[in-house]
């Protein structure tokens, strides 16, 4: 008999233990139970499997352009992300236009309309997105941001609020978005740090090139200066599914799995969506 209870002493002491171990692992601190929700910190979203292909398509072209022009790299990144919806807006796809780029007094190649400011403004179109790109960089080499140019190419917060600070964009909250986007995808692990004298150096040689593009290029006129695009795009939120985002903006679930190539109705919080085309 003495066994018998030593047994059972021994039995109801391995499963406390194991209940204990058990409950340590499923539930935090405070009692409340793990359950798998999407990975939030502060007001930056998840990444999304979009958003991470398209970074890893386009990341050498713009650590090319942030070596020649001393554009970072994470700059000229999360602009695309934003502004083309992970490479799934209408101009990305139908024009190589991955900043919403307007054609301008001195764009002599192909174009296409599309209602923005006006119901037929003109984009640029280009053969490939590398030439989106490379336009992106010449398109600010330009007086109105040539104080850009004398900051590191490793200060994205700085280059964010200058963006704004020069007109490019009209949105109050265009700095935080692209500042969000850069660390919610540690996109500035692909900016250079470089000492003082090296952009002092490079600020004079861009400095060089935008006084000659002044010389051999007119003016832009002011209804043609780089103004956010019409598109929209959606953030998506702890509580969305994609039929509900679907319901809200009048489109179908399949025109939006479409639209930003998702395999499935599956959406993570802070993932970028195109909503309109």
């Amino acid at each position: 008999m003495k066994k018998v209870a030593l047994a059972s002493l021994i039995l109801a002491l391995f499963f406390v233990s194991c209940g204990t171990k058990r409950g340590t692992v499923l539930k935090h601190p405070h009692g409340k139970t793990n359950t798998p929700t999407a990975s939030k910190s502060g007001n930056k979203g998840a990444t999304s499997t979009s958003g991470l292909t398209y970074i890893e398509r386009y990341k050498s072209i713009a650590i090319e352009e942030m070596n020649k022009y001393g554009i970072p790299a994470s700059i000229k990144l999360a602009q695309a992300i934003l502004e083309s919806g992970n490479g799934n807006s209408d101009l990305a796809l139908r024009a190589n236009n991955h900043f919403g780029i307007k054609c301008g007094g001195t764009w002599n190649g192909k174009s296409v309309t599309k209602s923005d400011d006006n119901p037929n403004d003109c984009f640029r179109v280009y053969d490939n997105p590398e030439q989106s790109f490379r336009d992106h960089s010449q398109f600010l080499l330009r007086k109105r941001y040539e104080k850009l140019f004398q900051l590191s190419k490793n200060d994205y917060k700085g280059w964010a609020r200058g963006l704004k600070d020069a007109g490019y964009a009209t949105n109050p909250r265009y700095p935080q978005l692209l500042i969000d986007l850069i660390e919610r995808y540690n996109l500035q692990q692909y900016d250079r740090a470089e000492p003082k004298v090296e952009v002092i150096a490079r600020a004079e040689k861009v400095d060089q090139i935008i006084e000659h593009k002044e010389e051999v290029e007119p003016p832009i006129p002011a209804e043609e200066i780089k103004k956010p695009v019409a598109m929209k795009i959606y953030e998506v939120k702890a509580s969305d599914t994609l039929t509900a985002i679907a319901s809200r903006n009048n489109v179908s679930v399949s025109d939006l799995k479409a639209w930003n190539s998702l395999s499935s109705d599956a959406v993570s919080v802070g993932q970028l969506l195109v909503v309109s085309k």
